[in-house]
């Protein structure tokens, strides 16, 4: 069993969250958003194991996928986390296979689910992470929290589909859903726009290729979405639904205009019409009065210290991590964690 985190208080303007001691079962816990999260939570007290594709690195992550249903409740059974918040997903929207989207992102979920169900956890609280992607082309904006979901791709829908599994639970788990707006930063994959034309300047490359460059999104800062996580997990009650958005909206192209300004050089641009779908949704922007109201206001970093910061630490951080995944490719002998063997179980994209 793994020893109890020490008590924590924190100060968030008028309000004071005292954190009672409390295991955290993170999922995707070495994903983009998992890194940062793990870092929130463990500043702010709290004892994190993550979920981890392939051989864990120590005593804080367990192995274990979202498609094997009895490692999961192996995994469950072991820890008996006090909180989840459940991050791993498959979360590129063009994912070449649509079948994988909804094993994973759906009944990998409705594994892990069920999983603290049959064990009998004790959850005290259990938060999702869905997608704004779910409001699809909304007729209005900033979309809120009621607004009727109209998705328009499969990741979308297994995102959507998730949050319905996950609300007939409700009476057994005290479950939070979370939907993220577009955000980005130090450590995203480029398949998505933001860190690869970051990639791009930072390579000097003379010419990128990319779609379309007038929708409007949010580019939101990984660091202040990890920290609305945390306060989801602490503040909202069980049954809610909330946005993680700031209500900042920016074309794609900003970005790209911004890029340039803050690297002094020029790139020049293709359009890729593979890159064009037809079924984009043109403006996705959220209402953060929800989120506002229960969490105050959340650390804010504008457009610029957030492409400042990815084109001054991208490589810095793209080479430790692997170093790290070379260390944890090399051959270990047979060992334990928390009283089970370790094992190498189906992954899934985080």
């Amino acid at each position: 069993m793994i020893a109890p985190s020490k008590p924590a208080a924190a100060q968030d303007g008028k309000l004071i969250t005292i954190r009672p001691q409390g295991i955290v079962l993170l999922t995707g816990a070495r994903g983009f958003t998992g890194r940062y999260v793990r870092k929130e939570l463990e500043e702010a007290g709290y004892r994190v194991v993550g979920l981890v594709q392939g051989e864990p690195s120590g005593a804080d992550e367990i192995a274990g996928s979202l498609t094997d249903a009895a490692r999961l409740r192996e995994v469950v059974a072991m820890i008996r986390p006090d909180y989840v918040v459940h991050l791993a997903a498959i979360s590129f929207a063009n994912h070449h296979d649509a079948t994988a989207l909804y094993q994973v992102n759906l009944f990998g979920t409705l594994n892990l689910l069920d999983a603290l169900i049959a064990e009998q956890v004790p959850v005290r609280k259990l938060v999702l992470a869905s997608s704004a992607t779910i409001y699809g082309g909304a007729q209005y904006s900033p979309v809120a929290e009621d607004t009727k979901p109209a998705p328009v791709n499969h990741y979308a829908i297994s995102k959507l589909a998730m949050e319905h599994m996950a609300l007939t639970r409700l009476d057994k788990l005290p479950i939070v859903i979370a939907r993220p707006f577009n955000y980005t930063g130090v450590g995203q994959n480029e398949n998505f726009l933001v860190p690869k034309i970051v990639g791009h300047f930072q390579r000097r490359a003379p010419r990128i290729r990319l779609g379309n460059l007038d929708i409007v999104r949010e580019f939101n800062d990984v660091r202040s979405v990890a920290h609305a996580y945390l306060g989801i997990l602490e503040r909202f009650p069980a049954g809610e639904i909330v946005n993680i958005c700031s209500g900042r909206e920016h074309r794609a192209v900003e970005v790209l205009n911004r890029l340039q300004a803050l690297s002094g050089n020029r790139i020049e641009v293709e359009v890729d019409e593979s890159l064009v779908r037809a079924i984009d949704v043109r403006r996705l922007v959220g209402d953060p009065t929800k989120l506002h109201a229960t969490l105050g206001s959340l650390p804010e970093y504008s457009l610029e210290e957030t492409l400042a910061w990815m084109l001054k630490e991208t490589l810095i951080y793209s080479a430790l991590v692997i170093a790290s995944a070379a260390k944890q490719s090399m051959p270990h002998k047979e060992s334990t964690t928390y009283g089970a063997p370790r094992r190498c179980t189906p992954a899934t994209t985080e």
